[in-house]
């Protein structure tokens, strides 16, 4: 995909992005292209998840109104501590892949954006479904010094971010899922990948990204799991822009709190926010099933499941939740 590609397809949505129709011919003049490029330019741009109608005599029209993330704008919505660099992308493979990539010429902070990938990816390797400009992106780079040791109970330090963050944008009825994902109404609006590189001894080079549903399109493809968005949640809907300095801002305290203290001065907030608090669940531990009663979380960030024999703490890895 090339970059002068891409400029022409940015330019295109910027002119579209006002939810009216236009006709392929004006698109092309403005954009200085043929009637014909400006239709392969569409059909690209619809195999990236993005919802365009084409009426004939009308032209191209969004199926809903459009924000594209501009880093002056999410600038505006930063608290003043947050100082890193912050890069907005079009479409690339996968953010925290491309921050993986560059991480050892970058500082605490830095954060990477992107209207779309095409590679993005959850947890144990599973695809996470990236649709254009319908979603956030987020990955931000964190070295700790204190090395893997200090990395016990990160991801729900970050999913208490992720929600305080929503609670500013004014979104209520958030609940967390351990390890990593973030709920509403019983169904995923986010989810969390931490992904660490480093030596025992030293310091750890960290990437935390995270995936929040917006306004996912129409014709998104199966996702495999129960999801919602924030347009179910909210109205107006949030700006992206908005959003994604808000939530920033938050991840930034969060993750210098999280450095000096640990996980200790969240737990009290990841559990009153435990989406199966005292209920059954069973444990997917490799081949192994184990069912309990879920008891929330202790110091070190391990699930607690109360079975026949006790409360016995399980940690992360290969586990997964679900309910009975």
């Amino acid at each position: 995909m090339s970059k002068s590609s891409e400029l022409v397809r940015g330019h295109v949505l910027s002119i579209l992005a006002d939810n009216e129709f236009h006709s392929g011919e004006a698109l092309g003049k403005k954009s200085g292209i043929s009637r014909a490029a400006i239709s392969k330019h569409i059909k690209v741009l619809s195999s990236l998840g993005l919802d365009i109608y084409s009426v004939t005599g009308k032209g191209y029209r969004l199926a809903q109104p459009l924000t594209l993330l501009n880093p002056d704008k999410i600038r505006e919505h930063l608290d003043s501590s947050h100082t890193a660099d912050i890069e907005v992308l079009n479409v690339i493979g996968s953010t925290n892949q491309y921050l993986k990539d560059i991480s050892i010429d970058i500082s605490n902070g830095h954060t990477c954006l992107a209207e779309a990938q095409t590679a993005g990816r959850g947890r144990h390797g599973r695809k996470w479904v990236s649709p254009y400009a319908s979603s956030l992106y987020l990955s931000m780079h964190w070295s700790f010094v204190g090395g893997y040791s200090a990395l016990g109970g990160l991801s729900l330090a970050v999913g208490v971010a992720i929600v305080d963050a929503l609670h500013s944008c004014g979104v209520q009825g958030i609940q967390l899922k351990w390890p990593n994902d973030i709920y509403a109404q019983g169904k995923k609006l986010a989810g969390v990948l931490i992904e660490a590189e480093g030596q025992i001894g030293s310091s750890c080079q960290t990437i935390i990204g995270v995936g929040l549903n917006v306004a996912l399109p129409t014709n998104v493809e199966e996702i495999g799991q129960p999801w919602i968005d924030l347009a179910q949640l909210t109205e107006p809907l949030i700006n992206r822009n908005l959003l994604a300095g808000t939530l920033i801002s938050e991840l930034n305290k969060t993750l210098i709190l999280f450095e000096n203290s640990g996980l200790e001065p969240f737990i009290s907030k990841w559990r009153a926010l435990d989406v199966y608090a005292n209920q059954a669940v069973k444990l997917v531990i490799g081949k192994q099933l184990i069912t309990g009663v879920s008891r929330g979380i202790d110091i070190t960030g391990a699930i607690l499941l109360e079975t026949g024999s006790g409360v016995k703490a399980f940690h992360g890895g290969e586990i997964s939740v679900r309910p009975i």
